[in-house]
C-alpha cells in the first residue's frame, strides 16, 4: 500500500472532560482526619494512607468492551442524519462536541446540530472505518457530501475527516465528539481556515440534470478530491488535443442513432477527453453511456473509428476547477495536481482525462464545471 502523507496524526487540543480519577471532594474530606503539623516520614505514611483511602472509597468502573462500542457505531452512525436517527441513550447529558466552526456542552446542542444540518443541507454521510484509538477513546472516519439548499443553485459542499470520540468510564457512554477536516490544518474552535473552506465551496458550478459515473468521495484535501469511481462504459474515437472537441460528432452520432440498430441513447454527462502518454499528445474523446447498459447488449458502432469500451473504474485524484478549459489552463492543471498527489505520497499513473460537464455554447464561462481526473495506482484510508 502507498504511504501517504494524508493520513495526519490526530491532534488532541481538548482534555477529554468525562474521564475523572475520582469523587469530588473526597481529598478534602479524607484531610480533617489528620491534623497538622507532620513530620517529613509522617507526611510520606500519610499520602500512602490516602492513596490508599481513595481506592477504598472509589466506585469500580465498568470494564468497558471496546469492540462491542466499535460495532455499536459501524451500525448507529450511518443513521446520523436519516429518519430513524442515533441511538440518543449512548450519549452523556453534557456531551462534548467540537468541529473547526462550531461547538456544544449538552446533548440537546449536539442534537440540534444533527437536526440544523439535515434540515439545511441534507447530507449524504459515509461512514469509511471505526477503531479504538486509546484506553476510552474510538476514532471514526467519514465523508459527507451536502447540498446547501437555502441558496437557489444548491452548492455541492464536501467534508472528509476523522471524529475522536471519548468515552466516560463511569457509565460507558460517549461523551466527547472532536471533529478533524482533512481539508485544513487548523482544526481548533473557531478555525477562520475552517469558515473560508466552506465559504469557497458555496460557488456556482453549472452541473446538467445528466446521469454520469458513479463515484465515492474518499477523501478530499485543500486542493482536490480523491474518488472510488464504479465501472462504466463509454463510445470512444480519436482526438487530438486534452481541450479539443475533435471527433465529438462520431461519438455523439453513435448515441443519437447511427449505430447498427439506429438506437437512440440517452445523453448523459460528462464528455470525456483522455491522454494516456506522458506528453498529453495521445487523446481519445469520449461520451459515457448509461449505466444501465451493458457493453454486451449495445448496438455496435458504425464507423470503424469509433468504438466501446468498459472503464473499469478504480480510484482518482481529482481537481475541479470553473472557466474555459482551453489547453494550457488543462496541461497546468494537471501538472499540478500530479505534483500534488506526487507530495502526499500517491502514485499517480501516466496521462489524465479532462472532464467538461457543460455545453459551452450554453453556459457562462465562470460557471462552467470542469475536473481534470488522474488514476492512482493505490490508495489506502488507514
Amino acid at each position: 500500500m502507498a504511504t501517504t502523507n494524508l493520513s495526519h496524526q490526530i491532534p488532541r487540543p481538548f482534555p477529554t472532560p468525562c474521564l475523572c480519577s475520582r469523587p469530588p471532594g473526597t481529598t478534602a474530606s479524607l484531610r480533617r482526619h489528620f491534623p497538622p503539623p507532620l513530620k517529613a516520614e509522617s507526611k510520606n505514611r500519610l499520602k500512602w494512607a490516602i492513596k490508599l483511602s481513595l481506592v477504598e472509597q472509589s466506585p469500580a468502573k465498568p470494564r468497558l468492551d471496546m469492540q462491542q462500542l466499535v460495532g455499536f457505531l459501524y451500525d448507529d452512525l450511518p443513521h446520523l442524519f436519516d429518519d430513524q436517527g442515533i441511538d440518543e441513550t449512548a450519549y452523556d447529558e453534557r456531551v462534548f462536541f467540537r468541529d473547526p466552526i462550531t461547538k456544544h456542552d449538552n446533548l440537546s446542542g449536539y442534537l440540534f446540530n444533527i437536526a440544523l444540518l439535515k434540515t439545511l443541507f441534507r447530507p449524504h454521510f459515509q461512514l469509511h472505518w471505526v477503531k479504538p484509538t486509546g484506553p476510552y477513546e474510538i476514532t471514526t472516519r467519514w465523508s459527507m457530501v451536502m447540498k446547501f439548499v437555502l441558496l437557489p443553485w444548491k452548492p455541492e459542499l464536501v467534508f472528509t475527516g476523522t471524529s475522536v470520540m471519548g468515552i466516560n468510564p463511569e457509565n460507558g457512554k460517549f461523551c466527547s465528539h472532536v471533529d478533524y477536516w482533512d481539508s485544513i490544518e487548523k482544526n481548533d474552535y473557531f478555525s477562520f481556515e475552517g469558515f473560508w473552506d466552506v465559504i469557497k465551496q458555496l460557488r456556482i458550478y453549472k452541473t446538467p440534470e445528466l446521469e454520469s459515473p458513479k463515484y465515492q468521495i474518499l477523501r478530499r484535501t485543500a486542493n482536490y478530491e480523491i474518488r472510488r469511481y464504479d465501472p462504466f462504459t463509454v463510445v470512444e474515437t480519436n482526438g487530438d488535443k486534452l481541450s479539443g472537441s475533435t471527433g465529438f460528432n462520431d461519438v455523439a452520432g453513435y448515441i443519437f442513432g447511427k449505430n447498427s440498430t439506429e438506437e437512440k441513447i440517452p445523453m448523459t454527462t460528462p464528455v470525456f477527453t483522455q491522454a494516456i502518454d506522458t506528453d498529453l499528445s495521445k487523446v481519445s474523446i469520449q461520451i459515457v453511456l448509461p449505466l444501465d447498459k451493458e457493453t454486451e447488449s449495445l448496438p455496435n458502432p458504425k464507423q470503424e473509428t469509433v468504438r466501446l469500451r468498459k472503464v473499469e473504474g478504480g480510484i482518482a485524484a481529482v481537481m475541479k476547477y470553473s472557466g474555459k478549459p482551453t489547453e494550457d489552463i488543462v496541461r497546468e492543471k494537471e501538472k499540478v495536481l500530479r505534483s500534488n498527489i506526487i507530495k502526499d505520497g500517491l502514485k499517480p499513473q501516466l496521462g489524465c482525462l479532462l472532464a467538461r460537464y457543460n455545453d459551452p455554447g450554453r453556459t457562462w464561462t465562470f460557471i462552467m464545471r470542469n475536473e481534470v481526473l488522474i488514476w492512482l495506482d493505490d490508495f489506502s484510508l488507514d
